[in-house]
């Protein structure tokens, strides 16, 4: 059984026992966090889309950790204009193991 769950301004597909990177979430390691926001479910049975959400439907998961990704490196550079700019970008995530998927 998997689903489709959207968090962050992103859509994940999820199974029960996978581990995952989002978007910095609120709570601390240990935590256990729910997403309601489930577009769509498939199990053995049958595949149940929202329309765009399914009604009841959750996804719970267990806050892993909290971390930064690895540095972004970004230049701009303008050709005979003197004009030359570096930057750089570390992403904050959270690692979450999704624990079960429960149907509305």
């Amino acid at each position: 059984m998997h689903a489709i769950i959207k968090t962050g301004g992103k859509q994940y597909r999820v199974t029960a026992g996978e581990k995952l990177r989002v978007e910095t979430l609120p709570g601390n390691p240990g935590d256990v966090i729910e997403f309601s926001e489930v577009l769509l479910i498939s199990a053995p049975e049958g595949t149940e889309v929202g329309r765009p959400l399914l009604a009841g439907a959750k996804v719970t998961a267990t806050v892993l950790e909290h971390g930064r990704g690895d540095k972004i490196r970004i230049v701009k550079f303008k050709r005979r204009k003197h004009h030359r700019k570096q930057m750089g970008h570390r992403q904050n995530f959270t690692k979450v193991e999704i624990n079960q998927i429960v149907k509305g």
